[in-house]
């Protein structure tokens, strides 16, 4: 079927988040899976009961599974899976996605993964030991 489109982060539904100790929130990752699972279910216009037929699981669990009430072993979410025709892994990368954005503070400070022109021979000069770094 294609890459898997889903909402943005917390679009359909919001983050699910529960206090760990220390008081920092942390993201339900059944919650997310299910949220992504119910998102391609409903993209591709199938009824519960269609995709846990072909799934072969219950209809009441798959429900929860959507739901985020029930983790599901890597097997049940491979067959759900397959019976939606979504990768697990373009499941799982969205899902990976979704908890990243939940982790990263508002307004928090991007730190770039490469050195400014303006510092970059700077750098150099220090990693070859011409420059000290005092």
């Amino acid at each position: 079927m294609g890459r898997l489109q889903v909402p943005a982060v917390g679009a359909e539904t919001g983050m699910t988040q529960v206090k760990a100790k220390g008081g920092r929130a942390v993201v339900l990752l059944r919650q997310e899976i299910g949220d992504v699972l119910r998102h391609a279910r409903r993209q591709q216009g199938r009824t519960l009961r269609e995709v846990s037929s072909v799934a072969r699981v219950s209809l009441g669990y798959l429900s929860e599974v959507e739901r985020g009430q029930k983790e599901a072993s890597s097997e049940l979410l491979a067959s759900i899976c397959g019976a939606l025709e979504v990768p697990l892994s373009s499941v799982l990368h969205e899902v990976s996605q979704r908890v990243a954005a939940a982790e990263t503070p508002i307004g928090s400070v991007h730190v770039p993964d490469i050195v400014p022109d303006d510092l970059a021979e700077d750098v150099a000069l220090r990693a070859a030991g011409l420059v000290s770094a005092a």
